[in-house]
């Protein structure tokens, strides 16, 4: 019985490989693969690389006491913006008046002096001519009158000085910007030693310091000096909420030495900070958006779009030799083509070389493709719209 049912499935087995083998052979070759593809053309895209940066104020200053007093005004609202000129603060005025009229007093008393000492002068010489004065007289008369011109010379600088002292009683601001808390309150003595009352920082414009490692700079000197250099360039930043600040900044200042700890230099721009004055009046004033001492990326961006080719990420491919494509040469044969890459995006790759443009350039169904394989190709849908490449 085995044996019977044994030649049954081998009889059914061989049948099935018979019928089989023609369904096999019905299919044949596939032919040759089908790819997407476009044609490598130059589109105009802003260069664009990204730093880490910090916004700082042009200018700051620390508000200090310069004479010794109790503290009697402040006139100012803290936080609030202060033009340059300004009465920040008043000291007790009675003391130094009081060293005014002491030192104006002193300076009468060596005028006095000194008119005394010409007349006796004047009185020795008389003398000394007609024989009855002695030349010892004279010469101390004469030593006289230079001493009270001396004296009046030092009452004179007393005088100012006290002046001097008179007007740091009210203490000033020396630039125009935004003022900060007050250390102080009214009632206190200060002096030089008390330290800082506050400080002022200015506001419009600020600056932007960020460090560019020593190969970013050679490279961004090598693609914008020949275009003019910092000139070339534009500065935009983007707050921590993710938001572009509107205003475009320039490059004003770059280092003269590479930093020997970080391999890096320091880049400094300039960029409008004004205060937002809406339309509509009903509207409060925004205050101004930049504040000294916060980070923000920044990207260096070209002043013009560079005429570059770019295609689809996805259609560069990388081995040991570099980065490469396929392109569709003649009778529909795929051909490798070595590229050099530029600043790229994660979405479109920037050819610095390696295409001339006008190639067609295969993007989709690449991983079947072979060099030298003929290829069936069709238009693929439109790479995506260039993005700035950043580096």
């Amino acid at each position: 019985m085995d044996a019977v049912m044994n030649r049954v499935l081998a009889g059914a087995l061989a049948v099935f490989l018979a019928g089989a083998q023609p369904a096999a052979a019905q299919f044949g070759p596939q032919g040759p693969p089908a790819v997407g593809v476009i044609t490598a053309e130059r589109r105009p895209i802003t260069e664009t690389t990204e730093f880490v940066g910090r916004v700082e104020a042009t200018d700051r200053v620390n508000i200090r006491a310069r004479v010794t007093g109790f503290l009697q005004e402040r006139l100012f609202r803290e936080g609030s913006d202060v033009n340059k000129g300004d009465v920040l603060y008043r000291l007790e005025r009675a003391p130094f008046e009081a060293q005014l009229e002491q030192a104006q007093a002193g300076l009468a008393s060596a005028q006095a002096q000194l008119e005394n000492a010409r007349v006796t002068l004047t009185r020795a010489r008389d003398l000394r001519q007609t024989g009855a004065g002695t030349q010892v007289a004279l010469d101390n008369a004469q030593a006289a009158e230079r001493t009270s011109q001396a004296q009046v010379l030092s009452a004179q600088a007393a005088v100012r000085v006290a002046n001097i002292n008179l007007g740091y009683t009210e203490i000033s601001t020396p630039i125009a910007g935004q003022i900060g808390r007050t250390i102080l309150t009214i009632g206190n003595v200060v002096g030089p030693d008390t330290g800082t009352l506050a400080v002022i920082v200015s506001q419009d414009p600020m600056r932007v310091a960020f460090t560019v490692s020593q190969r970013s700079a050679l490279d961004l000197r090598n693609r914008f000096e020949g275009r003019g250099g910092p000139d070339a360039v534009r500065v935009r930043i983007r707050t921590t909420d993710g938001r572009m600040y509107q205003e475009v900044g320039q490059v004003d200042f770059v280092d003269n030495q590479i930093d020997r700890n970080t391999d890096t230099i320091l880049v400094r721009a300039l960029i409008p900070n004004p205060i937002r004055r809406p339309t509509d009046s009903a509207t409060p004033v925004t205050p101004r958006e930049l504040v000294d001492g916060q980070f923000v990326t920044v990207f260096l961006e070209g002043a013009e779009p560079v005429p570059t080719i770019t295609l689809p990420r996805a259609a560069v491919l990388q081995d040991q030799q570099g980065s490469y494509v396929f392109i569709v040469g003649a009778e529909n044969k795929a051909e490798r083509r070595n590229i050099t890459l530029g600043r790229s995006s994660g979405q479109v790759a920037v050819v610095e070389s390696g295409l001339e443009g006008g190639e067609t350039v295969i993007v989709e169904g690449i991983q079947r493709v072979r060099p030298g394989q003929p290829v069936n190709p069709a238009p693929a849908p439109p790479p995506p719209a260039p993005a700035p490449a950043r580096g």
